[in-house]
């Protein structure tokens, strides 16, 4: 005969009875009595099913662990799904962790408009409806030598765009070396297909030439363009079309001439220390009509699509009904003006432009950092790891210049000697992440290692370091 399980306990505290302790009465101030209730129902049915299932060990039946497991269960609830880190992996534009980290100016900007009315789309001079793009279109002109200026919520928004406006049920020639793939499987050819026209591929994968264009070139064909490789290179036995003969192709032939720069930047990177990147500047003068970039990478602003060239084309792309499905919100609009502001003043970007002041960050600096931060990590981590300062190279990522590092300076951990270090590596890793603000970095050479170089908030990293030992857990 089977024993029939055991009767739920009856002698929980009540959810009147808890609701009216000391502690879930502030719960209610912080939280609101609505979800404070659902999370008491909730902990006390948990506590049930775990007696009538016989698990008295773990079912702590006393109030106040009653009240303290519905208070976690508060803070996990509302705690936001989406929040800050730190990007100690190398990867400087890390598209996972949220690409360019926005200055100052432009998060007081976003605040400015957002907190209130704002002439988003009203034209304050005439006293009627204006454009959204008008808060822009000056900057980016310019900034870029580009007659006309539009943007929309991303540059693959962008490419959408432009070839559903000007190549619409016809042909586009591309190189067969530059049909990209971006993160998430997101491919060149699906976007053209998805725009309406028909891709022509010409030329080979490491050797395209002017010749190949030309034989292409019908009455099928809307436009020619070239796709920045900007997440690989190939190398090599290699041969591409120079822009500007391109350009020239394309005006004998009364067609227009799109270059697609991915991860555009505004400035000469070679000013500041870094690998030159072709600019929109450079590619409106060597006879671009339309130029396509990013405003969240190289760029260091919001997500943003941004277009410039021929005052004829963008007015055709404003008037695109994708236009409208693609645009700007007031928020970023906001971002991205006061981001422009900035490159007015050349002289001070590496200061105020967060991005920009990552990716030229002076090796030595790295390295005193790290100095600093070694014996407070190796505090926290006594008798679980050995901490170190290493050189390691930091990536630009976003697919900015895939082939260029940057040198810079690592926190290495590594497990003391024993068995299991690679679950130890993971349970460090792990315990950095579950940090009130997480520490992301990479396990790699069997170490864990926090690459510096995006390091800016050193006390806010410090001051949670205490909290790593708790975070491993009791079986260090």
């Amino acid at each position: 005969m089977t024993d029939a399980s055991p009767p739920p306990r009856t002698d929980l505290p009540s959810i009147d009875r808890l609701m009216r302790s000391a502690a879930l009465a502030s719960h209610v101030s912080e939280f609101g009595r609505d979800l404070v209730v659902e999370c008491a129902r909730t902990e006390i049915a948990d506590v049930r099913r775990r007696l009538s299932e016989g698990d008295d060990a773990s079912a702590d039946t006393s109030e106040s662990g009653i009240v303290a497991r519905i208070g976690a269960r508060l803070r996990a609830t509302t705690r936001p799904s989406l929040m800050p880190v730190f990007n100690l992996t190398g990867t400087v534009l890390h598209t996972n962790l949220g690409r360019a980290a926005l200055p100052r100016q432009a998060l007081d900007a976003v605040v400015a408009v957002s907190s209130g009315a704002s002439n988003l789309e009203y034209d304050l001079d005439q006293g009627r409806r204006g454009d959204r793009d008008s808060h822009l279109e000056a900057l980016l002109c310019r900034l870029t030598g580009a007659e006309a200026a539009t943007v929309v919520n991303n540059n693959a928004a962008a490419v959408l765009l432009v070839l559903n406006a000007l190549a619409l049920r016809k042909e586009v020639p591309v190189s067969r070396g530059e049909l990209i793939e971006i993160g998430g499987a997101f491919r060149m050819p699906d976007i053209m297909a998805r725009a309406g026209c028909k891709l022509q591929e010409v030329g080979t994968t490491n050797r395209t030439h002017l010749r190949d264009f030309e034989t292409a070139i019908s009455a099928k064909t809307a436009l020619l363009m070239t796709v920045h490789t900007s997440n690989y290179e190939v190398q090599g036995f290699t041969a591409a079309v120079p822009e500007a003969d391109l350009a020239a192709l394309a005006h004998r032939h009364d067609l227009p001439f799109v270059v697609d720069l991915g991860s555009g930047t505004l400035v000469d990177l070679a000013n500041y220390g870094l690998p030159h990147e072709r600019t929109p500047a450079e590619a409106i003068a060597d006879g671009a009509d339309i130029v396509t970039f990013s405003g969240d990478k190289l760029l260091g602003g919001p997500q943003a699509g941004i277009i410039v060239g021929r005052r004829d084309m963008i007015a055709k792309l404003r008037r695109n009904p994708l236009k409208r499905a693609l645009r700007l919100d007031k928020m970023t609009i906001a971002a991205l003006s006061a981001v422009l502001q900035l490159y007015l003043d050349p002289d001070r970007l590496t200061e105020n432009l967060p991005t920009l002041r990552a990716l030229a960050r002076p090796l030595d600096e790295i390295a005193v950092m790290a100095e600093r931060l070694a014996p407070v990590l190796q505090t926290s981590l006594d008798g679980v790891a050995e901490v170190a300062c290493e050189p390691c190279h930091s990536q630009i990522g976003s697919g900015a210049l895939p082939v260029d590092l940057l040198p810079s300076m690592a926190l290495v951990v590594r497990p003391v000697a024993g068995r299991g270090r690679g679950a130890l590596l993971k349970r460090v890793a792990a315990a950095f992440r579950a940090l009130p603000q997480p520490v992301i970095g990479r396990i790699q050479n069997h170490s864990f290692q926090l690459d510096l170089r995006c390091l800016e908030d050193e006390p806010g990293f410090v001051d949670q370091m205490s909290g790593l030992a708790a975070a491993l857990g009791p079986a260090r």
